[in-house]
């Protein structure tokens, strides 16, 4: 019996065939013989699972037979593709696939589901986890792309979590796209819907736990801690979030030291803390990180349903039945494959990454989507598009003005807003460059989804409360590319830094305080007497503070102490040995959250690694050091009392000529000083290759590139050849 025969419930699809010279299910008959199990059993649960449910269609007949001739006659093979239970983003995935898998078979296709392992960076943030964070990846685009290749898959269904599963899984995808562009293969292109996790609400600090806070600030204040009541009392105006409870940490870390509150009675408060953060729908965490980060560069890209992009719980089977429409509509259309839709929308989703003040994570994540999918794509190309026509700030995302992630998505289920097309419509009339010819998974271009919208915010939602704003913020925004004399490159997050604090940075000099790791770094930036440790053991002669003065600012009356504070003396806490190689990357996460809640540090120094930060991250962070110090990179030859030279404005960073600098002269380094520290240099290799050994070799980014080309497999890295360049 032909397949056509058998009754497609969706009358829509009832002739889809995908158009192909090669059926894997045809040409080798062992697929035919073990695959179809696998189907039946995926919607008999599913069956199970909806029967029942107002609206379900049912499934008809599922029998192996029928699987058998819809593999056979080549109906679009769907693979769903889960993340973990055990990440908060994914709890409900297994209830989302039985629906996704129902709505695959009702319209003639042939639907699979497989799981890929999802980190949770907050759970791996400030352990040994974090060095395997970056490299997964690397693994789930190799994971993703070996099932959807190995399997002849034709199009995913991505429920898209959190960090760096959504790249990695595109990039997967988008590897197999232009595997499949090969005239030798006979296959079609890959296709491929997101359908983001719902966002997590964020928690309220229990009154309990608040009083027990505020006895903490009262004796702080009483020994003379007048900052550390004011770091606690900052932190409470944040809504609980893992982050959040990170700073507290770091809080009552220095009230233990200060001996006005036990350890036990600290650890109970952050266990109060904890149980109080994550409700118990999970979803993505409300803060603009990299969660939240990876669903805006998704749906930027074009990748999103309408619809699909803001959701406050688990999708019902009205959005995955959409959605999976939409997937089922771009079949047969290869100006709807991955690579095709990344072509068109890169450029956009850079200046949307720019305007909404994404994580600094997607400056790797987004070169090393388009590497893998064969486009010879740079850090540098980011920066072609940033220079080429200014993005101004329009995302008043807030922790603690009732303006987190969660209420945007109330915003947008309100009808307040929708969503990207909305960012898209607002920088368009704001006369930023936006490809609106661009595809998306809607079947529509960007111009024709905005062209729907009469405004981008409604008038009933006021613009003090609205995520989205119609009118710019501010100019300064998104994440500067920066040069300097003793690097190639790195990030800034200036989104993450208030305009006040970036004007005064401009043109200041800063005094290195080098820490070979972040755990030497974490135990200092906890310290009760932080202030007194750095005047202590920092050797600064009394030419160096003179000419800081003249260059900082400052009074001759000033003690070491007071010219801390005022920031006469500014540190650059630098971190260096935690790059790709060295330590795979890890986030500064814990430092930067040391430092900002170190309220007189946080106002006069920067923190500067060849690591990476979370999305989450605000002030003066300096990230993506490259070359890195496991490589020779001259962040590795820094040390104590080196002065870097910090013009913002110019995007630069440069280390000083100390004898100029002695001379009241600011002149960068000519040459470093490599040669002099060539031991100091090398003892520092050696102990970053022991320190390298905490890590399972397995999971070593070795053969990666730079952080300038994504950190990503030399493979890979090859066969980006492809020209890019913004339209």
């Amino acid at each position: 019996m032909n397949d056509s025969s058998r009754a497609v419930i969706n009358p829509e699809f009832a002739d889809l065939f995908i158009q192909e010279q090669y059926n894997p299910f045809r040409a080798c008959i062992q697929g035919l013989s073990n695959e179809p199990i696998t189907v039946r059993a995926l919607l008999k649960r599913a069956d199970e699972y909806l029967n029942g449910e107002p609206g379900y269609l049912g499934l008809g007949d599922y029998g192996l037979d029928v699987i058998v001739e819809r593999l056979a006659a080549n109906r679009p093979r769907i693979c769903i593709i889960q993340g973990s239970p055990d990440h908060p983003a994914h709890l409900y995935d297994y209830e989302h696939a039985l629906r996704a898998a129902a709505r695959v078979w009702q319209n003639g296709g042939v639907p699979f589901t497989f799981g890929i392992p999802v980190i949770c960076d907050g759970t791996a943030q400030s352990n040994i986890g974090q060095s395997y964070s970056l490299a997964s990846r690397n693994h789930t685009a190799m994971t993703v792309n070996i099932n959807f290749e190995g399997h002849s898959y034709h199009a995913a269904y991505v429920m898209s979590g959190c960090d760096k599963t959504p790249t990695g899984i595109l990039s997967g995808l988008a590897a197999a796209d232009r595997a499949r562009r090969e005239p030798e293969r006979g296959t079609a292109p890959v296709w491929a819907v997101f359908v983001p996790a719902h966002v997590l609400k964020g928690g309220d600090i229990p009154k309990s736990t608040r009083k027990k806070l505020q006895a903490i600030q009262e004796k702080a204040i009483a020994i003379g801690d007048q900052q550390l009541s004011d770091d606690i009392e900052e932190n409470c105006h944040y809504i609980l979030q893992c982050s959040s409870d990170e700073a507290f940490l770091g809080q009552l870390n220095r009230a233990v030291d200060h001996k006005i509150v036990t350890q036990a009675e600290a650890d109970q408060i952050l266990n109060e803390l904890a149980a109080a953060t994550c409700d118990e729908k999970g979803g993505i965490c409300a803060f603009n990180g990299t969660g939240n980060s990876s669903r805006t560069l998704v749906s930027a890209l074009g990748f999103v349903p309408r619809g699909a992009e803001l959701l406050l719980e688990e999708p019902g089977s009205d959005i995955v039945s959409s959605s999976m429409d939409s997937l089922f509509r771009m079949l047969n259309k290869p100006e709807y494959a991955v690579c095709e839709i990344l072509a068109g929308n890169y450029a956009n989703a850079i200046r949307i990454h720019n305007a909404t003040g994404s994580s600094s994570n997607l400056m790797l994540h987004m070169p090393c989507v388009m590497r893998h999918a064969g486009f010879d794509v740079t850090l540098f190309d980011y920066e072609k598009v940033r220079d080429a026509h200014h993005v101004p700030d329009i995302f008043a995302h807030s922790l603690t003005e009732g303006r987190d992630t969660f209420v945007l998505a109330q915003q947008a289920k309100e009808g307040l807003h929708s969503g990207m097309e909305s960012i898209y419509k607002v920088l368009t009339d704001l006369g930023v460059p936006m490809d609106l010819a661009a595809p998306t998974v809607s079947g529509k271009t960007w111009g024709e989804r905005i062209a729907a919208l009469p405004v981008a915010v409604s008038p009933k939602l006021p613009q003090e409360k609205s995520v989205i704003r119609i009118n710019p913020i501010r100019d300064i925004s998104g994440t500067d590319i920066m040069r300097g004399n003793f690097f190639s490159s790195c990030t800034l997050k200036v989104s993450g830094m208030a305009t006040e604090q970036f004007k005064r940075f401009d043109g200041r000099v800063f005094v290195v305080r080098y820490y070979e790791n972040e755990t030497v770094c974490n135990q200092e930036l906890q310290s009760t007497d932080l202030v007194k440790t750095l005047c202590d053991t920092m050797d600064l002669p009394p030419a160096l503070l003179a000419n800081l003065r003249k260059v900082n600012g400052g009074s001759e009356t000033d003690t070491l102490e007071q010219m801390v504070v005022k920031g006469t003396i500014a540190f650059a806490f630098v971190i260096g040995g935690q790059g790709p190689k060295a330590f795979g990357m890890p986030e500064m996460f814990a430092p930067s959250a040391y430092l900002k809640h170190q309220g007189v540090l946080e106002r006069t120094s920067i923190l500067m690694t060849d690591g990476r930060y979370s999305g989450v991250t605000k002030g003066a962070c300096v990230g993506h050091v490259t070359p890195e110090a496991y490589e020779g990179g001259g962040i590795g030859a820094l040390k104590n009392g080196d002065l870097l030279w910090a013009r913002l404005s110019g995007r630069r960073f440069d280390l000083l000529d100390m004898n100029a600098f002695l001379d009241g002269k600011l002149e960068p380094l000519e040459t470093l000083p490599l040669e002099e520290r060539a031991g100091l240099i090398a003892e520092r290799k050696a102990r970053m290759d022991k320190r390298k050994n905490q890590v399972a070799a397995c999971s070593w980014i070795d053969n990666t590139t730079s952080a300038e080309l994504g950190v990503v497999p030399e493979s890979v890295n090859r066969r980006a050849v492809l020209p890019w360049s913004v339209k």
